[in-house]
């Protein structure tokens, strides 16, 4: 199992839209970022990420999601009524990827992105390095277990 970290803009899908959701699940459409691309596409059914509320005040981890489906087309590319549109997309070039997310938790707490900067056995993380803006990075399995204790949780502590 792979983890992840994923970032959405709490004021556009928050963690608490995606426990109101239908099934508790949603597809993890509009990134817009060939690396970011190339991680959902590395996404296996099972694994883990964190669910981390970018552009927040304050920015933290918020929580825990499953990859339930893997990647596949994400059709709001080809969409011209959709904020993702790309026009170099369609259904015959999709370009752009999505993969479908359930719930597993949200912390009984946010940790906030200062408070992460402040661990020193994260000191490598993706999240934290200078300059770093990607929508969706991997996370090794010792700083998913550092997050989700830090954080309450109960995810993947004994098995990550």
């Amino acid at each position: 199992m792979a983890h992840w970290l994923i970032k959405s803009e709490p004021d556009v899908f928050s963690i608490r839209d995606l426990a109101a959701a239908r099934g508790r699940k949603t597809s993890w459409e509009g990134v817009r970022n060939y690396q970011a691309r190339n991680f959902l596409r590395a996404m296996r059914c099972g694994d883990l990420a964190l669910f981390y509320h970018s552009n927040a005040d304050p920015s933290a981890v918020a929580g825990v999601v499953r990859i339930v489906r893997e990647a596949h087309p994400d059709p709001s590319a080809w969409d011209e009524a959709s904020d993702y549109h790309d026009p170099r997309a369609s259904p015959e070039n999709p370009i752009w990827s999505m993969v479908d997310v359930a719930l597993v938790e949200i912390f009984p707490r946010e940790l906030p992105l200062e408070e992460l900067r402040g661990v020193s056995s994260l000191a490598g993380m993706e999240l934290l390095r200078r300059g770093s803006r990607l929508s969706v990075q991997p996370v090794t399995p010792a700083e998913f277990r550092t997050v989700v204790t830090l954080a309450g949780g109960k995810t993947g502590r004994s098995r990550a």
